[in-house]
């Protein structure tokens, strides 16, 4: 039986993809790809966004403010996103979180609107998308006191932190998403804390048009890639690929029920 992919994480309406997006999508499904999660960033894109995963059936989507965005999104507040997030194809909130690597936002705005999204999702129950680079220690304390407030769903996307964060959010009850990064050469911290991550709290993606896995380095990333990913994942942990592939499709689906649903 042929494996299935969920691509947890893409972008299709960036530069890149949204040039030729048919194409991109049918180059997805040719791969195996049986699922895609199209993340938003900013306010402006979310119609966008919501409207392509109208348009095709195998398209979810996400509100949410990246935090390079957080300054400019001072009026986005947790009401604001439950209220977009009843549209029945946005399954998930996100992409926020902590950036401090390129701090294009001020450190106290992107808390604070990391934990507006936190508290739509706890009030939604659709899972909190996070985005953390350079920001561990302040992304896992806000994610503990604002678990202690009530739970909620939520994954890392992207996931290139280190072992001891890997440890202690999968014991707050996250998933780990692993991109393409993990194929890179230079990835060998981080291929060995995806070999530590269960079976049952992994997801895979892409990031799309971002962050091409090996052998399509230099070129815009697509969903189609995220078999790539799978792949060499499969290989590093030691298991089929087709094993992989089932277990990280039920985690999505069991992360994301409003998806299953």
């Amino acid at each position: 039986m042929r494996a299935m992919f969920i691509d947890s994480h893409c972008h299709l309406n960036y530069k890149g993809l949204i040039e030729d997006q048919q194409a991109v999508l049918a180059r997805a499904r040719a791969a195996g790809v049986g699922r895609m999660l199209n993340i938003s960033t900013r306010a402006s894109e979310w119609d966008a966004v919501i409207a392509t995963a109208e348009r095709e059936d195998d398209v979810m989507a996400s509100v949410g403010i990246h935090p390079h965005e957080a300054d400019v999104h001072p009026d986005v507040e947790t009401e604001t996103l439950v209220a977009k997030a009843a549209h029945p194809k946005v399954i998930g909130i996100g992409e926020s979180g902590l950036d401090y690597y390129y701090d294009h936002s001020d450190r106290a705005r992107q808390r604070e609107s990391f934990r507006a999204h936190i508290a739509a999702a706890r009030e939604t129950q659709l899972p909190l998308i996070v985005h953390t680079r350079d920001a561990e220690e302040d992304t896992y304390a806000i994610l503990d006191e604002e678990m202690g407030k009530g739970r909620y769903p939520a994954l890392i996307h992207c996931f290139t932190a280190s072992q001891d964060f890997a440890d202690k959010v999968l014991a707050l009850g996250l998933y780990v998403s692993i991109s393409g990064i993990v194929t890179f050469k230079n990835a060998a911290a981080l291929q060995e804390v995806a070999k530590s991550i269960p079976a049952d709290r992994l997801l895979i993606e892409t990031d799309a048009p971002f962050l091409a896995p090996v052998p399509h380095r230099g070129r815009p990333c697509e969903p189609a890639y995220v078999a790539d990913t799978a792949r060499f994942l499969a290989a590093l942990r030691d298991e089929p690929v087709e094993r992989l592939a089932e277990a990280t499709s039920a985690n999505f689906h069991r992360l994301f029920a409003k998806a299953a649903a």
